[in-house]
C-alpha cells in the first residue's frame, strides 16, 4: 500500500533534520503529500507565591513560544516546499493533537522522533507512544539522540 499523505509531526529540537530527512524518503518514495504539524503543550497553570503573580510572565513566555513556532513553521515549509495550507499549529497535548490533525486530513501515515525513553520517563508515556495508540493510520518513529 502506498501512502498519499503524509503528516510530519516535529518539535522543532536540534535531532530533527534526522526526521526530516527520512520524510524526505517516505514521501519521494510513495510520489505523497506531505503535512507538517508542531504542537505547543500549556506551560501550566499561573503560579502565586508570597504574593507575586507570575501569570503575566507565563502569559508572555506562551505568547513568546507560539510566536517562534509560527516562525520555525513557516521556514521549514518553505525549505520542504510544503503550502502553508498543510502546515498546522496546534495548543494542547501534543499526542492528542497529532491525532486530531492526522483525522480530520485524513493522514495516511504519521512520522515522528521517538527519544527511546526508559525508566521512568517510560512509565510515564512519551508523545510518540501516545500518538501510536489509538491512531487512525500507520505511525513511523524515527529513533534520534543517542546513537
Amino acid at each position: 500500500m502506498a501512502y498519499k499523505k503524509i503528516l510530519l509531526a516535529l518539535d522543532f529540537h536540534s535531532d530533527n533534520d534526522k526526521i526530516i530527512a527520512r520524510a524526505k524518503e517516505v514521501v519521494e518514495d510513495n510520489d505523497a503529500e506531505l503535512n507538517l504539524v508542531h504542537v505547543n503543550e500549556p506551560l501550566g497553570m499561573a503560579y502565586s507565591v508570597d504574593g507575586m503573580a507570575w501569570s503575566e510572565q507565563v502569559v508572555m513566555l506562551e505568547t513568546s513560544l507560539r510566536n517562534e513556532s509560527r516562525t520555525k513553521m513557516a521556514q521549514i515549509s518553505t525549505e520542504l516546499g510544503v503550502p502553508s495550507d498543510r502546515c498546522f499549529v496546534g495548543e494542547g497535548k501534543a499526542a492528542a493533537e497529532i491525532k486530531k490533525v492526522a483525522e480530520q486530513h485524513d493522514i495516511d501515515l504519521i512520522i515522528m522522533g521517538t527519544h527511546g525513553q526508559s525508566g521512568l520517563q517510560l512509565l510515564l508515556g512519551s508523545t510518540a507512544n501516545g500518538v501510536l495508540h489509538g491512531a487512525p493510520c500507520d505511525v513511523l518513529t524515527v529513533r534520534v539522540g543517542k546513537d
